[in-house]
């Protein structure tokens, strides 16, 4: 863990919220964490590089923020237990969860098949996420409060012919997020499904094909914070694809086979 900063003052007039971020260390995940790190919110930044993440605690804490640097690999599912222990125990509380972690590994043409890089995918952007995420939901259902922030994908909604497994990591995301939310909704908990377009992001640089109406990270982190402050169910990021999604999700199998993307 890096240098750990002085805890921030709390008082019942400057409360403060505290809040994990699991993929922290670039793209929207550390978009996030900028953001948050302004509202009065102590935060605890996972991921794999250690130097990122040391990076980045270092600049929030340097604006007066309070950042922890863990450093883990959401593969590694047993150490997550222990992790989540501590992380408490340094925060002194734990209000929302976000999500970030992910990899899209690109599948080399549609004519092409890769099951290392699909167990990747599958891996760090579904069964990681269960890892986390299941033992923080018992842990607000017991509380019966706090939030939740999975971030998924437009990708999740339909199989398409570029990324399978990108596609079926993301749809299990969504789904499982779904079912996380009926069950977590009775005991007062929030739990928020992100379904993002195309971001500038890295991820983006290995994407196949055009990436069309792609965002900057910072504009989808507004988002996300908007909608948990409204407590939405599910968002799309730009907005614009809900529509773009709408259509995907009621054009016919017979056509959809035929489309190249």
């Amino acid at each position: 863990m890096s240098d750990t900063p002085k805890p921030a003052h709390t008082t019942p007039l400057t409360p403060r919220r505290y809040g994990l971020i699991i993929g922290a260390s670039g793209g929207l995940g550390a978009a996030l964490a900028q953001k948050l790190a302004g509202q009065e919110t102590s935060l605890a930044l996972v991921a794999r590089s250690k130097d990122k993440l040391d990076a980045l605690c270092r600049q929030i804490n340097a604006k007066g923020g309070y950042a922890l640097a863990y450093p883990h690999d959401v593969c590694d599912y047993d150490k997550v237990p222990a992790l989540l222990r501590k992380i408490v125990a340094d925060l002194g509380g734990l209000d929302f969860v976000i999500y970030a972690a992910g990899v899209n590994l690109p599948p080399g043409g549609i004519d092409r098949y890769n099951f290392e890089n699909d167990r990747l995918m599958v891996e760090v952007n579904l069964i990681g996420a269960m890892a986390w995420l299941t033992p923080i939901a018992e842990m607000f259902q017991s509380a019966k409060a706090g939030q939740i922030v999975g971030i998924s994908s437009v990708a999740g909604d339909r199989g398409r012919v570029g990324n399978p497994a990108y596609n079926a990591s993301k749809a299990g995301l969504t789904t499982y997020l779904e079912a996380l939310r009926n069950r977590l909704t009775r005991h007062g908990v929030h739990v928020l499904t992100v379904k993002p377009g195309f971001m500038k992001t890295e991820m983006l640089k290995a994407a196949p094909g055009p990436t069309p109406f792609a965002i900057e990270p910072e504009r989808a982190a507004e988002d996300i914070l908007r909608a948990m402050r409204k407590r939405k169910q599910t968002i799309y990021t730009a907005p614009l694809w809900r529509w773009i999604m709408l259509v995907i999700q009621h054009t016919p199998s017979f056509i959809f086979r035929r489309l190249s993307f």
